[in-house]
C-alpha cells in the first residue's frame, strides 16, 4: 500500500526574510540625512520621528552612521528624546519596492540637526556604539524598536575635539498601519 497516490496534492511553501516580506507590501523604507557636520564641541544628530498625525507604527529595521574622519566618535542612541537644534528634514527617503504604482509614500521622517550644543533632553539615551574612523557602522535591530506616532529614535554624534567631522545616518524601517 502506497503512502502517496496520484490524487495528493503538494503544497510549496517557503520562508522568506520579513525585511523581504514587508517590502513585497510596500512598508519597507529606506533613507538618510544628508552629510552633517560636528567638532569643535558641537555635536549632531539623525534620527527617525514617527509624526504625531502618521496613523502608523514604525517598526526600525536597521541603521548605518557613516565616519569620514580619521578618528573615532560616539553615537549614543536615545529613544523619544528632544535633541538639540533646529531640527531639518531628509528629502532622501523611498519605499524600497519601487515596481509598486503608485509608489507608497512613508509617514516617518528622517531629521537632522548639526553643529549644535548641548544634549537631547528628555528621553533616554539606550545605548552607545563606538564609530571607527573612515568607516560605517552597521545594526541590524530587526524591527524590535517600535515608535507610536509622536515619537522618535534618535542617533546624536558627539563631538571628539576640535576637528570637524562629516558623518551621514541612515535608516531601514517599516511602517504599519495601527
Amino acid at each position: 500500500m502506497s503512502m502517496f497516490n496520484e490524487n495528493d496534492q503538494f503544497i510549496k511553501a517557503a520562508n522568506i526574510p520579513n525585511p523581504l516580506f514587508q517590502s513585497l507590501q510596500g512598508r519597507y523604507f529606506v533613507g538618510q540625512t544628508e552629510t552633517i557636520c560636528l567638532g569643535k564641541g558641537k555635536n549632531a544628530w539623525g534620527g527617525l520621528v514617527n509624526p504625531c498625525n502618521s496613523d502608523v507604527n514604525i517598526f526600525v529595521n536597521a541603521f548605518t552612521i557613516t565616519n569620514h574622519s580619521n578618528q573615532p566618535f560616539t553615537a549614543e542612541i536615545w529613544i523619544n528624546p528632544i535633541p538639540a537644534g533646529k531640527p531639518m528634514f531628509s528629502d532622501k527617503v523611498t519605499p524600497t519596492n519601487t515596481t509598486l504604482c503608485p509608489l507608497p509614500k512613508p509617514k516617518g521622517k528622517i531629521a537632522f540637526a548639526e553643529l549644535v550644543e548641548g544634549f537631547p533632553k528628555r528621553g533616554v539615551n539606550a545605548f552607545k556604539r563606538i564609530v571607527p574612523p573612515k568607516s560605517t557602522l552597521t545594526s541590524d535591530e530587526d524591527g524590535k524598536f517600535i515608535f507610536s506616532p509622536g515619537e522618535s529614535f534618535v542617533i546624536f554624534l558627539v563631538s571628539p575635539d576640535n576637528e570637524i567631522i562629516k558623518s551621514e545616518v541612515a535608516f531601514g524601517w517599516i511602517e504599519k498601519k495601527i
